[in-house]
């Protein structure tokens, strides 16, 4: 039986004459996990709303959408309510009470349940989501890990049938992201609840779901089995492929008959069998020809353009010295101890967890939290003696976590000329400054919206290309490529790499892990307010189990120091030559 009928779907924004949604025809059957993606601005999110009235956009639409073989407008509020649950992107944008017991039984109030029957379910949810731990908090007190784990939680409470989520991990560390996605794979196992996610990263979540539905430009392009999907991509060319799982990309760059694996197990047992196909099958897979990625005849990939640690403070961008700071005297420290050194014109990427300290280092950078103990400087200056004009006039560039807050304007191109108005510019030298950083990032279409009306990753754009026009030496980025699609990370680090090369220092927190093994120059992992270990991408990320890519946890155990898609396929077409 079928959960979702969608027959015909065309939807228009308002003052747009291109259709965000063009005549959308698929079936969601019940206790199906179906993954919508696409790139950016494909419609995946403006479809996903449209399965529950309240959220439904403003625009004129035509088609039907029927749930449960009823049409969608006939079921009642409460009706949707119970039994449409919907996950948004930010955890905090959904939390609505002070303290986590009472987001549990938030829900179950409004729809006006009894105490009893609400004590037994939100006890349930408790127990299943692993909350006990954490029941009596203030939700303020939460890593965003938990909040996302807590909203999931307070909607489950009300047992829905449907569950939507729009791009539910986008904020959370890797280890934070496989557990929430594992938890939703078991509710649909256990339970029999039908999921609907919209994702950009679908290295794990394209080999839970059951089918897979690509988009681009408000059309399905693709909706099949995960496997079939990637398979048509590959043929057509499409840019998407780019954000397939690893596995899949490494096994179309590598000659071979063997089926295509989705995940890193049948990635591993992959590698395995290709490398068998070429006589090696008598020997130990540990006397595989093993290539180090130091090995001179392969590609290195991080040459780092800045001195050695020796050399004096005039090529250092950034430096903290011994940083301490807590958000109130009474509550622990967040930044503990902390002294950093980014060299100019270098790509330095941080991880870790969420909640570890990494996006309030970069408000010390740029001067928004004071440390009560320790020194930072930039440029060599203390910023404590630099006056704001100096500090961000052509000198630091900040992108928020959330792109948000630096829109100010009713349109795009309203809000990227307000940035110039610093400057004494004419207005025809204004123009042609947005028109070049406009096409830049993509977002010639976007000029005439409401910045709010964009999506995910089109927020993203819009607000690095604010940036971007201050021509910044110094760039602090708070994930830039969440929302963004494969192909437009790729177009982020062209940008990146034109300012590196010019001398632009960029410092960026990212979950993306992928992006930062693949592009950055060094790399640093985060816990309890310090640093705890930095290096390049290669040496950071083969030794560790979670903060890794796919492609290393793929490969790790034939070749060492392989952390990229790049890599693997390198060492396997290597290996395979040297055993002809």
């Amino acid at each position: 039986m079928e959960a979702f009928g969608i027959r015909e779907l065309t939807f228009t924004y308002p003052l747009k004459e291109a259709p965000a949604l063009k005549n959308i025809n698929l079936t969601i059957n019940q206790g199906e996990f179906l993954v919508i993606c696409g790139k950016s601005g494909c419609g995946k999110s403006t479809l996903l709303r449209h399965l529950k009235t309240t959220l439904t956009p403003h625009g004129t639409r035509s088609g039907e959408i029927l749930f449960n073989s009823k049409p969608i407008e006939d079921i009642t509020m409460r009706e949707q309510a119970s039994q449409i649950g919907y996950v948004l992107q930010s955890p905090d944008n959904q939390i609505v009470t002070d303290k986590v017991w009472h987001e549990l039984a938030f829900g179950l109030e409004s729809l006006g349940y009894d105490n009893k029957t609400i004590r037994l379910r939100v006890a349930e949810m408790a127990s299943f989501f692993g909350i006990q731990t954490w029941f009596m908090k203030d939700v303020t007190e939460l890593s965003g890990g938990q909040k996302q784990l807590l909203n999931l939680a307070s909607i489950m409470a009300m047992q829905p049938l449907v569950l939507l989520l729009d791009e539910p991990t986008s904020q959370l560390d890797p280890i934070a992201a496989s557990d929430f996605l594992q938890t939703i794979k078991k509710i649909n196992r256990d339970l029999g609840t039908t999921i609907i996610m919209t994702e950009h990263h679908l290295e794990e979540v394209f080999t839970m779901a059951d089918r897979v539905v690509v988009m681009d430009e408000g059309e399905i392009i693709a909706n099949d089995i995960p496997q079939k999907v990637g398979r048509r991509l590959k043929e057509i060319n499409h840019e998407m492929f780019v954000s397939m799982p690893s596995s899949m990309k490494i096994h179309s760059m590598v000659e071979n008959k063997l089926s295509c694996p989705i995940t890193v197990r049948e990635g591993r047992n992959w590698i395995n069998e290709l490398l068998k196909e070429k006589d090696i099958l008598h020997r130990k897979l540990e006397e595989i020809p093993r290539i180090n990625y130091e090995d001179k005849s392969m590609k290195k990939r991080n040459k780092i353009l800045f001195r050695s640690e020796s050399e004096d403070l005039e090529n250092i961008a950034i430096k903290l010295e011994d940083v301490w700071f807590k958000y109130d005297k009474n509550l622990p420290d967040v930044v503990k101890d902390l002294s950093l050194e980014v060299k100019r014109g270098e790509l330095y990427c941080i991880v870790g967890g969420n909640g570890t300290g990494k996006t309030t280092t970069l408000s010390i950078i740029n001067g928004i939290n004071k440390p009560y103990r320790g020194k930072v400087f930039i440029d060599g200056k203390d910023i404590r003696k630099m006056k704001d004009k100096e500090l961000f006039t052509k000198n630091l560039g900040v992108l928020p976590q959330n792109p948000q807050v630096l829109f100010v304007k009713k349109t795009v191109e309203l809000d990227l000329h307000e940035m110039l108005s610093k400057f004494k510019l004419s207005k025809e030298e204004r123009v042609e400054k947005v028109k070049e950083i406009a096409k830049l990032v993509e977002i010639e279409h976007l000029l005439d919206m409401h910045p709010y009306d964009l999506s995910g990753g089109e927020q993203q754009r819009a607000a690095l290309a604010k940036v971007l026009l201050l021509e910044p030496k110094i760039i602090l980025l708070d994930e830039p490529t969440k929302g963004l699609d494969g192909h437009f990370k790729e177009k982020l680090y062209k940008i990146l790499k034109k300012l590196l090369n010019e001398g632009v220092t960029v410092v960026m927190v990212s979950h993306d892990i992928e992006f930062c093994a693949e592009y950055a120059d060094r790399c640093a992992l985060f816990f309890d307010g310090n640093i705890v270990t930095y290096d390049t991408p290669n040496k950071f990320f083969s030794g560790n189990s979670f903060y890794t890519t796919a492609a290393n946890r793929m490969s790790r155990h034939v070749f060492e120091n392989t952390v990229t898609c790049e890599d693997v396929i390198s060492l396997c077409n290597l290996n395979m030559s040297k055993v002809k």
